[in-house]
């Protein structure tokens, strides 16, 4: 009689042991990783109170500006009116504007108070590009005396930029990247409120395509990018705990009967 030789089926025993270089990686990656989500979330929050601020001041009496001086974080937000007349000679178009897709300018002009040097900013909306950059689009400025109305926003001096922009010497620079308050008012020959009026999309008063969008756009865009980067923080750690699992011994499969 003749014996069957039988042979037992063996599985690997893996253990965990991490090698320096995977394991400095991490230590150095997944904190950023980590901090970069809750920065987005902290971003978020901030979002959120601001639209809450906006949503409790927009539901208020209008606010009116007048002639003198007022400060910025008690005019953010309201609805408020101005009267005046446009002073086109020192008006500025904020470039790189999309709107359904088209590039454009935001078109800001001052508005004199009469009786005054006082000017308030107008954000009359956006205009499309002309058929280059050195073809500016020709803005049509009604020269009556007129009343304003609209929502008071003071812009955000938070932008990324290549450079310092050039200073106003000369003859005046109309095509500007992004509406930087302290750097306008330096460069005027005349005192301006520090905030900027975008023009209600049903007013009269001289304006152009007026989407202006809902202060709570970026609110779910920062939740995503926190949410990529928690993401990405857990696919490294899995990462780092596969490639340091290594094969110690084989050892019978204890499901293999004999």
């Amino acid at each position: 009689m003749s014996r069957r030789r039988r042979h037992s089926k063996e599985v690997a025993i893996r253990r965990f042991r991490p090698t320096l270089l995977p394991t400095l990686v991490v230590i150095i990656l997944f904190p950023i990783l980590v901090g970069l989500g809750f920065w987005q979330l902290d971003r978020a929050k901030q979002k959120r109170e601001i639209q809450a601020e906006y949503d409790a001041r927009s539901q208020d009496a209008l606010v009116g500006i007048g002639p003198r001086l007022q400060d910025a974080d008690t005019l953010r937000f309201y609805r408020v009116t101005a009267k005046g007349s446009y002073n086109p000679d020192y008006q500025v178009l904020i470039d790189n504007r999309v709107q359904s897709g088209q590039v454009g300018y935001y078109v800001i002009t001052p508005l004199r108070i009469p009786g005054s040097d006082m000017r308030v900013l107008v954000n009359r909306g956006w205009v499309p590009l002309g058929a280059s950059r050195q073809d500016l689009p020709k803005i049509e400025t009604p020269p009556a005396l007129l009343t304003i109305e609209g929502v008071a926003t003071v812009p955000s001096q938070d932008v990324f930029q290549l450079a310092e922009p050039p200073p106003l010497t000369g003859q005046w620079q109309i095509v500007w990247q992004h509406m930087d308050m302290k750097r306008y008012a330096e460069a005027v020959p005349f005192p301006v409120q520090p905030v900027v009026i975008l023009l209600d999309p049903a007013s009269p008063a001289g304006g152009f395509d007026r989407q202006w969008t809902r202060l709570d756009a970026g609110i779910a865009i920062h939740r995503g990018y926190a949410f990529q980067w928690f993401i990405l923080a857990t696919a490294l750690l899995v990462i780092w705990v596969v490639i340091n699992l290594r094969k110690a011994r084989q050892v019978p499969d204890p499901s293999d009967q004999s």
